[in-house]
């Protein structure tokens, strides 16, 4: 059977990618290792590891709560990670949307310009013109 901490981790590295995976580990210390062991396990294995909600949903709505709050360096990390989880541009897109509904206009727009960072880097944004001001 496997441990929280083993489900937390299989989870988190197929939600941030191998390589970001890889530089967490190689990073981690005595000072930030009892977080990351909260996270791998509580974060990863209890809460993204329950089947309520499939990876894609939580992505989302991890992306809507870290837009919300302002927390752009962990914002971009999970833009990555829903993306690796089956979001398309589409549905991050009405995901910021409704972030700067909810949240406020400065929210949306910050968000939207992390996720348009993100979404250039993965070559999933046009860089044309739609014709709108």
């Amino acid at each position: 059977m496997t441990s929280r901490i083993e489900t937390g981790r299989e989870i988190l590295r197929s939600t941030i990618g191998d390589a970001y995976y890889q530089r967490r580990r190689d990073s981690t210390n005595s000072f930030n290792e009892p977080l990351r062991r909260l996270t791998d396990e509580y974060c990863f294995g209890e809460v993204w590891g329950d089947p309520a909600l499939p990876p894609k949903i939580r992505s989302m709505l991890v992306v809507a709560l870290l837009a919300c709050l302002g927390r752009n360096n962990e914002l971009k990390t999970h833009l990555g990670g829903a993306i690796n989880n089956g979001c398309n541009v589409e549905e991050l897109r009405g995901v910021l949307l409704q972030v700067a509904i909810y949240c406020g206009i400065p929210a949306g727009v910050e968000s939207t310009r992390i996720a348009e960072e993100v979404l250039r880097e993965r070559g999933l944004l046009d860089s044309g013109a739609s014709g709108t001001p």
